[in-house]
């Protein structure tokens, strides 16, 4: 089974790719960046705002498919300058178990959608839900 995923604001901005793809028991969320839910304008305040945000953007669609932090298994993170990764783990931490940590990868890029300052995609365990 494989189901395609999107908010009506993505569908709205004419974007193209669903916010999340369910495959079986696995959600897999498309990247977010730090964006204003509905626009595409950047929150202000650098990568501690940026990162904030799109926590918040992914906890979204985490919990509009039943789901939280606690069953995201897998993150991939995209940094335009790989020397903000310790203030992007600053904010990051504050959003899963300490016990709990997902696998992550971390890569940076050399540019991101929006001149975004970090992106990240996550896989979320469906389980029985």
């Amino acid at each position: 089974m494989i189901e395609f995923l999107s908010s009506h604001g993505t569908r709205a901005a004419g974007l193209p790719f669903s916010d999340a793809v369910r495959v079986g028991d696995v959600l897999y969320l498309s990247g977010a960046l730090g964006n204003e839910p509905g626009t595409m304008r950047l929150v202000p305040g650098g990568i501690a705002a940026e990162t904030r945000q799109m926590m918040t953007n992914i906890a979204r669609v985490l919990e509009q498919n039943g789901l939280s932090f606690d069953d995201v298994f897998k993150c991939t993170v995209m940094l335009a300058d790989i020397a903000q990764w310790p203030a992007f783990n600053k904010i990051y931490v504050d959003y899963f178990k300490p016990d709990r940590l997902p696998a992550r990868s971390a890569f940076a890029a050399s540019g991101l959608a929006l001149g975004a300052r970090v992106e990240m995609e996550c896989w979320a365990y469906i389980g029985g839900k």
